[in-house]
C-alpha cells in the first residue's frame, strides 16, 4: 500500500487469509495512539500480535495522512542495522554519507505517520533507543510495536495480546460463539470443505480450541491436519499430547500453558510429518525473509534429501501451514512464521547441521551474486532486480554470516553485489557491508577479489558524493590494479578518478581520463559495466562543461550500446543526458520523450531519486506546449522529493532549474491558473501521478 497525498499510503501488504476477532483489540489500539506516542503488543509467539498490529494499522490510516509503513525487524541479527531498517521501509532516496538514523528523524520531523515496528524482542533495548530519537525528533508521529517483552522504554504503553477468546459451553446459549472457534472453522473450510457439520461438532471444535488455549498459530496449525484426518481424531490425538506434556514426569514447566499449547501443537504438527518432510522443515529454518524453490534445492538438498524431492515436500509442507506459499513473478515463494522457523531451528540444532547449513545458505547467495554480476549488464535486468530484493534478507544474513566466519568471502560477496547497491537503491547498506569487509580482511588474501570490493566501495563513495574517501579508494585500487596486470581492472580504477574530476570541477580532464578508460574497458561482465559507467560520465562531465553537442552524441552511443545489451539502468542514465542536452539545444519534443522514457525505467525500478530527476527534466520540456501539465508535473515531483528526503538533496544546481520552471510555467498561463494546476499534481497519488505523466501524448 504506496499511494500518495490522498490516498493511504505506506507499505503494508495486504492480508493472505481472512482476519478473524479482535475487534475490541483494534479499536483499544486505535484509542491509545490517538494519546500515546509508543505502543507496544505484547505477548507469547502465536499469539497474532503481528497480524493484529497490521490490520490495526490498516484501520488507523485513515488517520495518518503521511501513511502507515510497516519496518519488519525479525530477519535483523545486528542493531546497527535498524536505523537502515526504516530509512529502506520509508522508501527514502538521501543518499548522501549522514547516518541512516539522523536522515530518518530530519525527514519525519514534519510527518504525521505510524511506524508498525514488528518483532522487536530480540532487540529491544536498542529498538527502545531508536524509537525513542524518532520520537523526540517528530511530534506527529506515532509508533506501534510488537515484541514477546517490552521494549523497556519510559514513553511505553504496553498492551497485552491475549488468546482468543473462546466463548460459551456449546448448547448453552449464553453468548455467540468466540473468535477462538470462528477462527479454526475459517481454517478447518479451507483444509477439508464440509467436514464439519453445525451444531454436530460444536462441541468437539469447542474442546480442541480450549485445549489449545485460543492460541491463534495453533488454532491454524491443528486445522490444517483436518485435510488428513477426521475431527475426532483431530481432538483426541490434541488430548494425548496435552496429558502428556503437562503429567508431572514431563519435565515442563507447567507454570506457562499458552507456551506448552503452541509448543505442543507444533511440536505435533511435526511428529505427523513424514522424515523428509521433518528435515526439509529443519533445513529452511536456516533462509531468513522467505526463499524459493531453487534455493531450497540448493541449500537443503544434501542426503538424506534430493533435488528432485524439494518441491513436492515443500508443498506438502504448505498443506500442513508449516509453510506460507506466496505467488511471485518467478513462482512461488516460501515463509516461515517465527515461532515455527524457532522450532525448526531447534530441531536443526539437534541434527547438528545448523554450521553446514549457514555455509551451504552463505554459498548459494555468494553463487547468486556471482552470476548476478556476470548478468546485470544484459536483457534480465529487471529480473536481477526483483530477485535480488526479494532475497534482500537473505543477502544480508549471508554477509553476516561471511563477516562472522570468512571475510574473505565478505568482500566477495559484497563487491560482487555492487550493482545491487548501486543499481537497486541499497547505498547506504552497500557503503555499510564493503567498509566493514575490507577492514576484517587481510593482505594475505585475494588480490582480484580485494580489488573489485575496492572499487565497488568507490562506485558507492561516488554516488554518496564522498570525495575524500573516492580518492583513497583509487589509490588503493590503481595499486591492486597494477599487481593483477589487468587491463580491465586499471580501466576500473582511473573510472573512479575520473568520476572524482568530473565532479570537483575538472570535467575536460575527466573526459580526457575517460578516453583511456573506454579503450581498456572491454569484455563483459564488470569490464563492460565500465564501459558504460565511463560513457555515461562522459555526458555528464560534457554537459558540465557546456558541450551539449557532445554529450548528447556521448549519451546517444551510450544508449545505443545498452540497447544492444537489453541493458536498462544505465540506459535510463542516457535517455536523461539526452534530454537535458535536447532541452538546452532548443528542442523541447525530443527532452520530453527522453525525459519519459528515463522516468518508465526509473519506477519500473522503484528508483524514486531518478524518478525525480527525470521529472526535474520532464517538466521545462512541457512548458512550450502544454504549461498547465508542467504545473501539474512540477507539483508531482515536488511531492515525490518530499517523499523521498531533502528536496533535490539540496543541490543549487536542481533548485535553480526548479525555481525558473516554476517562473516560465507562472508567465505563460497566470498565477492562478498555476497555482490550480500544481495543486491537481500534489494531490495525485504518485503512482497515478506518474502514470498518467507517462501516458501522455509526446509534444509536436
Amino acid at each position: 500500500m504506496r499511494e500518495g497525498m490522498d490516498g493511504p499510503r505506506g507499505n503494508l501488504p495486504c492480508a493472505s487469509t481472512s482476519f478473524v476477532g479482535r475487534q475490541t483489540e483494534i479499536a483499544e489500539i486505535g484509542v491509545l495512539l490517538s494519546r500515546e506516542r509508543l505502543v507496544t503488543l505484547t505477548g507469547v509467539g502465536g499469539v497474532g500480535k503481528s497480524r493484529l498490529a497490521r490490520q490495526a494499522g490498516a484501520r488507523q490510516a485513515p488517520g495518518f495522512p503521511d501513511g502507515v509503513w510497516l519496518v519488519e525487524l525479525s530477519p535483523l541479527r545486528e542493531s546497527s542495522s535498524i536505523p537502515l531498517c526504516i530509512y529502506e521501509a520509508l522508501q527514502l532516496a538521501d543518499q548522501s554519507t549522514r547516518p541512516a538514523l539522523q536522515v530518518v528523524a530530519e525527514w519525519l520531523a514534519d510527518k504525521e505517520l505510524l511506524l508498525v515496528l514488528d518483532c522487536c524482542e530480540h532487540l529491544h533495548s536498542q529498538v527502545a533507543a531508536t524509537a525513542g530519537e524518532l520520537l523526540a525528533a517528530s511530534p506527529g508521529l506515532r509508533i506501534l510495536a510488537t515484541s514477546r517483552r517490552p521494549l523497556g522504554s519510559t514513553r511505553e504503553h504496553v498492551l497485552p495480546v491475549l488468546p482468543l477468546p473462546l466463548g460459551s459451553d456449546p448448547g448453552t446459549g449464553d453468548e455467540p460463539r468466540g473468535a477462538a472457534v470462528e477462527l479454526f472453522l475459517d481454517r478447518a473450510g479451507t483444509a477439508a470443505p464440509g467436514l464439519i457439520e453445525a451444531g454436530k461438532d460444536d462441541r468437539d471444535v469447542a474442546d480442541i480450541c480450549t485445549r489449545l488455549e485460543g492460541i491463534p498459530l495453533a488454532i491454524e496449525l491443528a486445522a490444517a491436519r483436518l485435510s488428513e484426518m477426521d475431527l475426532n481424531h483431530l481432538r483426541r490425538g490434541l488430548c494425548t499430547r496435552l496429558q502428556t506434556l503437562t503429567s508431572p514426569h514431563c519435565g515442563q514447566d507447567t507454570n506457562e500453558p499458552r507456551h506448552q499449547a503452541l509448543h505442543t501443537t507444533i511440536g505435533w504438527s511435526h511428529e505427523l510429518c513424514a522424515p523428509l518432510e521433518r528435515l526439509l522443515w529443519a533445513r529452511v529454518s536456516v533462509f531468513a525473509g522467505g526463499f524459493e524453490e531453487e534455493a531450497a534445492a540448493w541449500v537443503c538438498g544434501a542426503a538424506p534429501l534430493r533435488g528432485e524431492q524439494i518441491a513436492p515436500l515443500l508443498a506438502a509442507l504448505v498443506d500442513r501451514s508449516i509453510l506460507q506459499r506466496l505467488t511471485t513473478a518467478r513462482g512461488p515463494r516460501y515463509h516461515l512464521l517465527d515461532t515455527v522457523r524457532e522450532y525448526g531451528q531447534q530441531w536443526l540444532g539437534g541434527l547438528g547441521e545448523t554450521a553446514t547449513l549457514a555455509e551451504r545458505h552463505r554459498d548459494y547467495y555468494r553463487w547468486m551474486a556471482r552470476v548476478g554480476d556476470r548478468e546485470w549488464v544484459g536483457p534480465d535486468q529487471f529480473a536481477w532486480y526483483d530477485r535480488l530484493t526479494d532475497e534482500h534478507a537473505n543477502i544480508r544474513l549471508a554477509l553476516e554470516n561471511c563477516l562472522a566466519s570468512a571475510p574473505g568471502n565478505a568482500f566477495e560477496l559484497a563487491g560482487d553485489l555492487w550493482f545491487f547497491w548501486a543499481g537497486c537503491g541499497f547505498i547506504r547498506e552497500g557503503r555499510a557491508y564493503l567498509e566493514r569487509s575490507l577492514a576484517a580482511a587481510t593482505d594475505e588474501q585475494p588480490g582480484r577479489e580485494r580489488f573489485w570490493a575496492a572499487w565497488a566501495l568507490g562506485i558507492v563513495a561516488v554516488t554518496q558524493g564522498d570525495f575524500t574517501r573516492v580518492e583513497t579508494l583509487e589509490e588503493e585500487c590503481l595499486e591492486l590494479a597494477e599487481q593483477l596486470g589487468n587491463p580491465e581492472a586499471i580501466a576500473a580504477a582511473r573510472f573512479l578518478t575520473s568520476a572524482r574530476w568530473s565532479a570537483t570541477g575538472r570535467p575536460a580532464q575527466a573526459v580526457a581520463l575517460l578516453g583511456e578508460v573506454l579503450t581498456l574497458a572491454e569484455g563483459s561482465g564488470k569490464p563492460l559495466a565500465v564501459r558504460l559507467l565511463a560513457l555515461g560520465m562522459t555526458a555528464f562531465a560534457l554537459l558540465q562543461s557546456g558541450e551539449f553537442a557532445r554529450a548528447a552524441e556521448a549519451a546517444e552511443q551510450l544508449r545505443k550500446e545498452c540497447e544492444r545489451q537489453g541493458e536498462q539502468w544505465m540506459r535510463s542514465f542516457a535517455l536523461y543526458y539526452l534530454s537535458v542536452s535536447a532541452l538546452a539545444d532548443g528542442n523541447p519534443p525530443a527532452a520530453a520523450l527522453h525525459a519519459r522514457d528515463s522516468l518508465a525505467i526509473r519506477w519500473r525500478m522503484h528508483d524514486t531519486f531518478g524518478a525525480a530527476l527525470a521529472l526535474d527534466a520532464l517538466a521545462p520540456a512541457l512548458i512550450a506546449s502544454d504549461p498547465g501539465q508542467a504545473a501539474r508535473v512540477i507539483g508531482l515531483v515536488d511531492a515525490l522529493w518530499d517523499s523521498i528526503g531533502r528536496s533535490r538533496m539540496g543541490s543549487p544546481e536542481l533548485l535553480a532549474a526548479r525555481e525558473a520552471s516554476e517562473a516560465l510555467a507562472r508567465r505563460a498561463i497566470g498565477d492562478a491558473a498555476y497555482t490550480t494546476a500544481y495543486r491537481q499534481g500534489t494531490q495525485n497519488t504518485i503512482d497515478v501521478g506518474i502514470t498518467h505523466t507517462l501516458d501522455l501524448p509526446t509534444p509536436d
